[in-house]
């Protein structure tokens, strides 16, 4: 899901979430780091709600 669906969510629901974005091991696809995608979500145990980030693939 695109992640600035997901953050207007969060806010309007007032849930604390903090983000980390993964990116791929080696640079063989070019990828739009203004287009991110939720790919993974876990509650912390502090209540926070961490959010794994990818950027989308741009098309060769």
């Amino acid at each position: 899901m695109p992640f600035d669906e997901v953050k207007e969510t969060l806010q309007n629901q007032n849930i604390d979430y903090i983000t980390e974005i993964t990116r791929p091991v080696r640079n063989l696809f070019k990828t739009d780091e203004d287009n991110l995608y939720v790919i993974r979500e876990k509650y912390l145990p502090d209540g926070k709600l961490l959010l794994t980030l990818a950027a989308k693939q741009c098309r060769q």
